[in-house]
């Protein structure tokens, strides 16, 4: 189940405290990188260093796709989703899935009783942060996460993994 991360070398802390706006916390790995090279999705620790639970164990940095995905948000996607979600028995049982995996991935780096059973994004009931989904779906691939699948294909005439969109980078 282990996904194939890439180690994170000191560029990539760099580049993603450029692309954060502050220095990052608890990276264990880059878990989805832009055609470019740079980091699109962090793997986190579910405990910072500083003893905090964090539950979103994949979490969205590349600023281009962070603001593509918003661009959804803002367009009311999240709440098309979850209506959806209440009416579809077969999308509802993928997502459960999706949950399920983000919490086996989750507990591969250890176990944090103050969120045991969270996973991120709303999963498995709603939809609350389609950064989240998206950021599961690039880091583990398609036919995981529904909902992160179906965003990235929404994104699609605004942004893609194929191309990098990544200011004053070659790519």
């Amino acid at each position: 189940m282990s996904l194939t991360d890439s180690s994170v070398t000191e560029q990539d802390l760099a580049v993603l405290a450029e692309q954060l706006g502050r220095p990052p916390r608890g990276v264990v790995a880059i878990a989805a990188r832009c055609a470019c090279g740079r980091p699109l999705v962090v793997r986190t620790a579910p405990r910072l260093d500083d003893g905090t639970p964090f539950p979103t164990t994949f979490y969205l940095t590349g600023p281009e796709v962070v603001r593509a995905v918003s661009t959804l948000e803002a367009e009311g996607v999240m709440k098309e989703m979850t209506a959806r979600l209440a009416d579809d028995a077969e999308l509802a049982a993928a997502y459960q899935r999706a949950h399920e995996d983000y919490l086996a991935r989750r507990a591969e780096l250890g176990e944090v009783p103050e969120i045991a059973g969270i996973s991120a994004g709303g999963m498995p009931t709603r939809v609350k942060c389609l950064h989240v989904l998206v950021a599961h779906s690039l880091a583990v691939g398609p036919g995981v996460n529904p909902l992160g699948d179906e965003a990235l294909e929404l994104l699609r005439p605004r942004w893609s993994p194929t191309r990098c969109t990544c200011a004053g980078v070659a790519g």
